[in-house]
């Protein structure tokens, strides 16, 4: 069975930054391989673009520029903002507020972000809205481990269940 459109896709792989030899990202070695439905969205398109056709035992082995994966680096996305809209009963959590720090965050609007924290001042803090891995070209190794029909349930629903998937 080939990989296209509505077919679950289990796959092991190794991403690093830029090259084979970059530094590595993340990898499934030794854990359970990444199983998504192909064609839903859920995955970088041009990393499905490379995959298409492939079937189970088949290998890869293949990069994607930043503009293609989680975008270039944005500097607008780099907001300075009053430190003391992180008070909680008029004191800023401890460790909160430490360069690094992934922050869950909700607009006026309600909607839900992360940003993270990139400088600390006396009364200000940067904080950056690109996605962690923005600006940075992505390579991938690895090989298709299964290829199969995805069941009406994981369509409707979108993802994956059972092993490598969501579990209800």
């Amino acid at each position: 069975m080939v990989i296209e459109p509505n077919k679950v896709v289990s796959v092991h792989y190794t991403l690093t930054e830029g090259t084979a030899d970059g530094q590595l990202v993340e990898s499934t070695t030794g854990g359970e391989p990444l199983a998504f439905i192909y064609g839903v969205g859920m995955m970088i398109p041009d990393f499905e673009k490379n995959l298409s056709g492939m079937k189970s035992g088949d290998t890869f082995a293949f990069g994607i520029a930043a503009a293609s994966a989680y975008g270039v680096y944005d500097e607008t996305a780099l907001v300075e903002v009053p430190k003391n809209m992180f008070e909680v009963d008029g004191k800023i959590p401890d460790g909160l507020l430490e360069i690094g720090n992934m922050l869950p965050l909700t607009d006026q609007e309600g909607n839900h972000f992360q940003g993270m924290v990139a400088w600390v001042g006396l009364d200000k803090v940067k904080i950056d809205f690109n996605h962690p891995m923005a600006g940075v070209d992505l390579f991938f190794t690895g090989h298709v481990e299964n290829v199969r029909d995805a069941e009406p349930a994981e369509l409707e629903h979108g993802h994956v269940h059972g092993a490598g998937g969501h579990h209800h």
